[in-house]
């Protein structure tokens, strides 16, 4: 290594306020060895407009390395798809060769219990028909270890795949970015909660000016600011559906309350949002007023989600019109 990347590492980690330990140096050497590597890009967007790289980042992106994707992959919907499709690929794989194990292991039990008849026919035939017990014995017992070696090599790879099933099913539904629900997994929990007839409410919110966000201190400070409005909806929210829809959008699917609870629930997140005062983390300059607006809307018995959906968005766009940072809800 030469002394110059040696020295551009130490001043980076400097820098980002990073400690100066394996994981982080590892980290960066990767991202200073590749400048147009797409990690040193990754890295370039998080830090746009003099944000500090955190330990959180480093995770995230390491992990993208060590899987062999590209950072950010997952948050387009295509590249969801197709790991999705590779995924089921692998799997069908795999289930064929666990079919073809079992097959086999059956084929060796049958030979095992051909070769116990045998012996046991000339054992009863006397001694001309004697054969060597030992040896049979340990051909047989050869068998049933190597039957059962295959069978547990058989079963960690069905556990394995069973864990990698239900990680994909998790991400299926999950928003890369903030963790939340995904749309699809908002729209499946509404179906299921509408055919059980329980009180239904539906929350939309979208955060205030969130261009200006973007066009002043770039997407890695906006997707931070995303990041922020999703836990203050998850803690407000508490055991209530909170999902990112769409962009700067998010989606409460209140269940078992009124319209009344449901606005204030969601107020008390706005109210959190608000009172807080962001700032860069490299030049600590302020960010601005950082809120969200929203609309909350109670479900009718039989009604479609684009309906109720249809209300709470008029209702958001009337917080909007009234000046933002506010929750507008049905009427009593």
């Amino acid at each position: 290594m030469s002394d110059r990347l040696y020295a551009a590492i130490g001043d980076f980690l400097f820098a980002h306020r990073l400690s100066v330990d394996p994981v982080n140096y590892a980290f960066v050497h990767r991202v200073l060895s590749a400048p147009t590597g797409p990690l040193a890009a990754a890295v370039a967007q998080i830090t746009d407009g003099g944000v500090r790289l955190t330990s959180r980042d480093i995770e995230e992106l390491g992990s993208a390395v060590a899987t062999g994707t590209s950072p950010g992959d997952g948050v387009d919907a295509s590249n969801a798809e197709e790991a999705m499709q590779a995924l089921v690929a692998r799997t069908q794989m795999q289930v064929e060769g666990f079919a073809d194990t079992v097959a086999a292991i059956r084929a060796e039990t049958r030979g095992f219990g051909r070769d116990l008849e045998a012996s046991a026919a000339a054992m009863r035939g006397g001694a001309e028909q004697a054969i060597d017990i030992t040896r049979l014995a340990s051909t047989m017992l050869d068998r049933v270890r190597a039957a059962e070696a295959r069978m547990a090599s058989a079963n960690e790879e069905a556990d394995a795949l069973r864990r990698e099933l239900e990680t994909a099913r998790h991400d299926a539904k999950a928003d890369p970015l903030t963790g939340l629900a995904n749309r699809r997994a908002f729209e499946e929990a509404f179906e299921a909660a509408s055919g059980a007839g329980a009180p239904i409410c539906v929350a939309l919110c979208d955060v205030d000016r969130f261009k200006s966000v973007n066009d002043r201190f770039g997407h890695a400070v906006g997707d931070r600011v995303l990041k922020v409005i999703a836990g203050a909806l998850r803690e407000a929210c508490g055991e209530h559906l909170v999902a990112r829809y769409g962009g700067e959008e998010f989606a409460v699917l209140f269940t078992g309350c009124a319209v009344d609870v449901a606005a204030d629930t969601l107020d008390t997140a706005r109210d959190a949002v608000a009172a807080k005062r962001y700032r860069l983390r490299e030049t600590d300059a302020p960010l601005g007023a950082v809120t969200f607006s929203g609309g909350v809307s109670a479900h009718n018995d039989g009604e479609s989600l684009g309906s109720v959906m249809g209300r709470a968005d008029r209702l958001l766009y009337r917080a909007k019109d009234g000046g933002r940072n506010l929750i507008e809800r049905d009427a009593a």
